[in-house]
């Protein structure tokens, strides 16, 4: 892929750079307030939230491990394929920890569902789901997180971790891709 073609498949900035420091500085906040120097657990769902997990550790200030997990239900396309894969799981036993979820975008919910079911039966101390993106006009599953930093409308965006391809996880802002 040229520059140019990769350039060409942004249609438009949805949310500015700016404005996700500002949301991840409120975010960092609430989490402190909700912890209030008690140990915590940020597991990112990778690929798409390591960049979102990488901004959102170092705004709070209990403190906090972190953890990964992948686990896909898009593959290469722009839509889900309706198959949640946990294709990397955590390395921690949760039990003595409070465990936020850290995700780029729920679109539909069966990921974040099946990861949370998941987690909560491995008894963690709590459980709690931060999300940079909500998608609700997507949702097929009954799922709301328990801090949803944006809302969008249902647009298929890249940028600040979120791919199409594996490409445009670079952008500092999230867009929207010209399919």
């Amino acid at each position: 892929m040229t520059t140019a073609e990769y350039s060409s498949k942004i249609k438009r900035v949805l949310i500015t750079k700016e404005e996700i420091d500002a949301k991840i500085k409120e975010a960092g906040a609430y989490i402190d307030s909700i912890y209030d120097g008690r140990p915590i657990l940020l597991v990112s769902i990778l690929k798409g939230a390591f960049v979102f997990m990488a901004d959102l550790c170092r705004a709070v200030s209990v403190p906090c491990e972190i953890g990964f997990m992948c686990a896909k239900s898009y593959y290469s396309g722009t839509s889900s394929s309706g198959v949640v894969q946990i294709t990397m799981d955590l390395e921690q036993d949760i039990k003595d920890y409070h465990v936020i979820i850290v995700e780029d975008i729920i679109d539909t919910g069966r990921t974040l569902n099946d990861v949370v079911k998941l987690l909560r039966a491995r008894e963690p101390l709590s459980l709690k789901v931060v999300t940079l993106l909500d998608k609700p006009d997507r949702r097929v599953v009954d799922f709301k997180a328990d801090m949803s930093l944006f809302t969008i409308p249902d647009h298929f965006v890249i940028g600040y971790g979120l791919d199409c391809g594996e490409y445009y996880r670079n952008l500092p802002y999230i867009a929207e891709y010209d399919a």
